[in-house]
């Protein structure tokens, strides 16, 4: 399953070698892999991460620097009635899971999103690891989905906009339903974000639109955005896949279809920097 449905795409990158692999990101190249993972229905939740830390570790040894898992995706999204069971906080033994799994393979971590508990409150939380295994970052989800899904009854929203910086370069963290609301975003490359990740459990009814707003955020705000979505099914509900990534100029750097998969690209993070001097269109605004 880990090598299914896996593109690489070469269309703005500098090649990077096995010696070079954890300094690519001081010279503004990253190896990105994003797992498009498949939901199992009947999986259990050791199970899943047994197989998440497989693919992780593969990826790794393929020579990725940083890797990005999808939203929620230990319980799945539709697993409602699990999201309490499955909830620990910042400290808990998932998180230092996580944490060890980065520093054993010594790659940056997006690992999607948990659900973190924080006294009574439950959160969407995505966490991003350094390849010591330091939490580097975690985002609380700010919008949360109502559209015929509980999320919004269980957890409770985030206040907070996220950015990070890794190795000189600035990444913003969003997730799934996140996309629909551009003013994130904005203040996200106000902040200095110049690599906008989201990770999704978005569903298949709504592929057009996931394909149009990750497009639309890269375009609007001249960064690259990664993408990274789940495969499968759960409770009925048909996850789109369609994990991708763009260019600031919102050209196409790579794309899966619906199964699951890892998507392979080489960002040049310098083609931001680029973009933003030629066409200085965020200098422009008038509003905001």
């Amino acid at each position: 399953m880990t090598s299914t449905n896996s593109t690489s795409s070469k269309s703005i990158l500098t090649p990077s070698s096995t010696a070079d692999r954890f300094s690519v990101i001081e010279g503004i190249v990253v190896q990105i892999a994003a797992i498009q993972l498949q939901i199992i229905e009947d999986e259990l939740p050791v199970d899943r991460l047994r197989r998440v830390t497989e693919i992780v570790r593969n990826e790794s040894d393929a020579g990725a620097d940083f890797v990005v898992l999808p939203e929620m995706w230990l319980a799945g999204f539709f697993g409602f009635d699990h999201y309490a069971d499955l909830a620990e906080d910042l400290n808990g033994p998932l998180v230092k899971n996580l944490a060890a799994l980065a520093a054993e393979c010594g790659t940056y971590l997006c690992a999607g999103s948990i659900i973190e508990r924080d006294g009574r409150d439950l959160y969407n939380s995505t966490v991003l690891f350094g390849p010591d295994g330091t939490l580097v970052a975690s985002y609380r989800k700010m919008h949360l989905f109502g559209y015929g899904s509980r999320e919004r009854e269980i957890l409770s929203p985030g206040q907070e906009v996220v950015t990070c910086e890794l190795n000189g370069v600035r990444f913003g963290l969003s997730t799934c339903y996140d996309l629909r609301f551009p003013e994130l975003y904005r203040r996200q490359v106000e902040m200095g974000a110049e690599v906008l990740l989201v990770v999704a459990a978005w569903p298949f009814p709504r592929l057009d639109a996931w394909r149009c707003l990750v497009r639309a955020r890269a375009i609007e705000n001249q960064a690259v955005v990664v993408a990274c979505n789940a495969a499968g099914t759960q409770k009925g509900s048909v996850f789109a896949g369609a994990t991708r990534a763009y260019g600031p100029w919102g050209m196409l750097l790579g794309e899966l279809d619906d199964r699951p998969g890892v998507l392979r690209c080489d960002l040049d993070i310098n083609t931001v920097s680029a973009a933003r001097a030629e066409f200085p269109a965020l200098a422009d605004r008038v509003m905001g």
